[in-house]
């Protein structure tokens, strides 16, 4: 029998995005307890895993405490203009009790003090070699994980859209996923603090690729001219660094058995995982 597919889930950024993003506050029974991170996350979880076609493996990955440290080390500009303040970090709170639902209702995580949820995704991914992957996330970087085999959920896009494959990349951005992180390094990515060259976008990074050419092509290429090819001239140590900032690593430390390959269990509504966990 085949394995079941795979479905990826970026908690982080799921969390992120029940807090911040769920249509309405949901409060507890009694009212003095905000519920809306763990009550948005799994209702958006179960919306999102209706739309396949088949009941998959599901894994979420969580960032480790120290995750970004070995990209700050690399640039210390990485991630550092996100905010830290109380408003901003309100959804960690809810992080305990999320985690505390997954393992309620038999669904696997995976979180690793020094890695990033997208690094054990990567190696995830990497690991199931020839399966069916489906990642569910709205941060770009994972389109460079789509192949023939993988395709990205993002319940955040209007219905009808919610699929990105690979082709959509070179239709969209004029590069295949391979060439994404060459891409980001050329026209940077603000969530993550990579600055990119100035007055390069989509058209330029596009032309300056075309032929499946990478960063480190350009500088025999012919192709850096004008104002534009001498910035990335300049700035070619930098756009390196850059580049190894978005990309992901597949090496995370991942014990033999943790996938199974058989369908996670259905998982129950919203309110019955928060009953569950007595929140309510």
């Amino acid at each position: 029998m085949s394995a079941a597919p795979l479905f990826l889930v970026d908690g982080h950024n799921l969390l992120w995005r029940s807090w911040f993003g769920f249509p309405a506050r949901i409060r507890s029974r009694d009212k003095t307890r905000d519920v809306t991170g763990v009550f948005g996350f799994f209702a958006l979880l179960r919306v999102a895993l209706r739309e396949l076609p088949v009941r998959p493996e599901v894994v979420v990955a969580f960032d480790g405490e120290n995750a970004w440290d070995r990209r700050s080390a690399i640039d210390p500009a990485y991630k550092a203009h996100r905010p830290t303040d109380e408003a901003a970090m309100a959804p960690i709170r809810a992080l305990d009790d999320v985690m505390r639902g997954l393992t309620s209702v038999g669904i696997q995580q995976m979180c690793i003090d020094t890695d990033e949820a997208d690094d054990l995704i990567a190696s995830l991914h990497r690991r199931a070699a020839g399966r069916e992957v489906w990642i569910m996330s709205a941060d770009r970087d994972f389109y460079q994980l789509l192949d023939s085999r993988t395709r990205i959920l993002n319940t955040a896009r209007k219905p009808g859209s919610r699929i990105i494959d690979r082709h959509e990349i070179d239709a969209r951005f004029g590069v295949v996923p391979e060439q994404w992180c060459d891409r980001i390094s050329l026209v940077g990515d603000p969530s993550d603090g990579i600055r990119g060259i100035y007055g390069v976008g989509t058209v330029t990074a596009a032309r300056l690729l075309a032929g499946g050419l990478r960063i480190e092509d350009l500088p025999d290429s012919g192709r850096l001219v004008g104002r534009i090819g001498h910035r990335i001239r300049e700035s070619l140590d930098q756009i390196t660094r850059w580049k190894s900032l978005a990309e992901m690593s597949t090496e995370c430390r991942i014990v033999d058995d943790f996938l199974t390959g058989t369908p996670t269990v259905e998982l129950p509504p919203a309110p019955a995982v928060l009953d569950l966990l007595d929140l309510w």
